[in-house]
């Protein structure tokens, strides 16, 4: 089990610096101003679904550390 709570940490973290990533993406690209809106979208969809994950798996180690 304590095997399993670190994995879900280590995926938390990821799936978190994953979201970090692509927003300073999009921001980047809002910045230079290449005027470029499904480059945009693109990112917001990814930022959106990285999030749901980190998320997700959040709520799972939360069970997980409550047992």
């Amino acid at each position: 089990m304590d095997s399993m709570k670190t994995l879900l940490t280590i995926l938390v973290a990821l799936s978190m610096l994953g979201v970090l990533g692509v927003l300073f993406a999009g921001m980047l690209g809002l910045v230079r101003g290449d005027g470029n809106a499904e480059r945009s979208n693109m990112l917001m969809r990814w930022r959106v679904i990285l999030q749901g994950v980190a998320l997700a798996l959040f709520a799972l180690l939360l069970l997980l550390m409550r047992n």
